[in-house]
């Protein structure tokens, strides 16, 4: 396991991204729209984008399971005094692969979801990649220990829905499917990227208070794929709304296909 130095950027102040990537056959999904957001990343952090043989070196040992996840960690290495960053960056890679089995029980059967408290922060700057500083996401996962719950929804200062505390969020309305723009806040999933490149969703505002409102509900992202939402929480636990799972789920099957989960 490598050791990251105290002095190191990433570790004390999260000067740094990351990107969790799943892994099939010792192969990386979706990779080109990873790399896009690791790009766009080190352009907004000013932090040199490794190349690409660096990378993809990650990747080349012989795989342990059919499905794996590869964790990378950038940072902007060690040096600079205080907050001021050093005048040359020497980043830091860092790589992980572990075996790993989705949970197909929640594609089938849906999960319950709840509202956070925490409102997320509005940072234009940082909107949609993926820093090192994801204290808010921290801390509304704290918000509760029910394992029956699969995931909290985080709203922004405004009260509209920008993601979950992992996943993004997608719903439908009038039969046509959305996803929360991210322009300000919240982090661009790689397979939310895809599904907008395939004009599978469009991106739309949606109120916290209309989420009981749509007519069917999502948390999705490109490792664990897609989950149906069949029951909405609110920040005390109440129930606020209940869904019927569809017989045939668009959203999931377009989304698994471009995962690997269905042929």
């Amino acid at each position: 396991m490598p050791q990251v130095p105290f002095d190191d950027r990433g570790l004390a102040y999260g000067d740094g991204i990351f990107e969790t990537v799943l892994m099939r056959a010792g192969e990386p999904v979706l990779w080109p729209y990873h790399y896009a957001r690791l790009a766009k990343g080190c352009a907004r952090l000013n932090i040199p984008l490794p190349p690409p043989e660096q990378l993809q070196a990650t990747w080349q040992a012989a795989p342990a399971t059919e499905l794996e996840v590869l964790k990378l960690i950038l940072t902007r290495g060690s040096g600079g005094r205080g907050y001021a960053s050093p005048d040359e960056a020497s980043p830091r890679l860092l790589s992980q692969r572990t075996p790993f089995a989705a949970n197909a029980e929640r594609w089938q059967q849906g999960v319950s979801v709840r509202i956070c408290q925490l409102r997320l922060g509005f940072q234009p700057l940082l909107a949609g990649i993926k820093h090192l500083n994801r204290l808010e996401n921290v801390l509304a996962r704290q918000e509760w220990h029910d394992g029956a719950i699969a995931e909290g929804l985080l709203a922004d200062a405004d009260e509209n829905v920008v993601e979950a505390t992992s996943m993004n969020v997608f719903w439908q309305q009038a039969g046509t499917l959305f996803t929360p723009s991210l322009e300000r806040c919240g982090v661009a999933g790689t397979l939310r990227a895809a599904l907008l490149d395939k004009g599978v969703v469009s991106e739309a505002s949606l109120p916290l208070n209309a989420l009981p409102d749509v007519e069917r509900l999502w948390v999705a992202n490109s490792v664990q794929g897609v989950w149906p939402v069949r029951v909405l929480l609110d920040e005390s636990g109440s129930v606020l709304h209940a869904w019927e799972l569809a017989e045939h789920d668009r959203l999931q099957v377009l989304g698994h296909r471009l995962l690997g989960y269905l042929p």
